[in-house]
């Protein structure tokens, strides 16, 4: 596999090859971090909808930072729907925050500045696209 040239992409290439899964590790930050947002999952099948809601958010965001195809789209799609829950759109651009420091944790001395820098674009970006100030 080739290694890719955008930073975002190669950020979860290289989470990839330390992590199997970066659900609970995604989680577990989010649920320390934001307390209030644990009690907004379903007992039952949390950790079914915890790990579609990550892939969902992962292609995304891949989509964002890429060459936007459309499934970039689906943010301002579930914005709409965890409004409808009652999740704080703050909370809601939080969680794109986690996944960055998450992956950042995972890289350790492989996150470089220009990574760090993509992601602070990106994260802008996509609270700017949902409308959200960032």
């Amino acid at each position: 596999m080739d290694a890719s040239a955008n930073p975002i992409e190669r950020s979860f290439e290289l989470a990839a090859t330390r992590c199997d899964d970066l659900t609970p590790l995604v989680y577990q930050r989010l649920f320390a971090e934001h307390p209030e947002a644990q009690a907004m999952f379903r007992k039952d099948g949390h950790d079914l909808v915890q790990g579609s809601m990550l892939a969902l958010t992962i292609e995304a965001v891949l989509d964002f930072a890429g060459e936007r195809r459309g499934h970039f789209r689906m943010i301002q799609c579930e914005l709409s729907s965890h409004d409808a829950y009652g999740t704080p759109q703050e909370l809601f651009i939080e969680f794109f925050r986690v996944i960055r420091d998450v992956l950042r944790e995972l890289l350790g001395d492989e996150w470089s500045p220009d990574t760090d820098e993509a992601w602070k674009q990106l994260l802008s970006e996509i609270a700017a696209f949902a409308g959200i100030p960032a």
